[in-house]
């Protein structure tokens, strides 16, 4: 596998992460609505408020976990961009950025 195809796997992977992340803090907080929501009511049993906290417990934890395999992953990634951005700076000559920047100015006066 070619290092470019390595790094786009990457990023997908930390993506996938982040969106399970998303997916599974809103079922933390749906879980732990429904709890207080059970609490709420006078016919329920302690019993069952207790096992709505444990389950959003268990999620929680899941969470945690979740999280430090993605700050773990993304700072790698991350070290990976900042890399390249150095690379990048070295190899571009900012007098053609600004070039560009002035003729992009320019033409949209232009157009006004």
């Amino acid at each position: 596998m070619s290092g470019r195809k390595l790094i786009e796997t990457y990023y997908v992977d930390i993506n996938n992460l982040a969106d399970l992340l998303g997916k599974l803090v809103s079922s933390y907080r749906l879980l732990i609505g429904g709890a207080d929501e059970l609490n709420k009511i006078a016919l329920a049993r302690k019993e069952e408020i207790r096992d709505a906290l444990k389950r959003s417990d268990k999620l929680g934890d899941i969470i945690d976990d979740l999280i430090v395999t993605l700050e773990k992953a993304s700072c790698n990634y991350m070290e990976y961009c900042e890399i390249k951005s150095e690379i990048i700076k070295g190899k571009v000559n900012s007098n053609h950025i600004l070039t560009e920047i002035d003729d992009e100015i320019k033409f949209d006066e232009l157009k006004s």
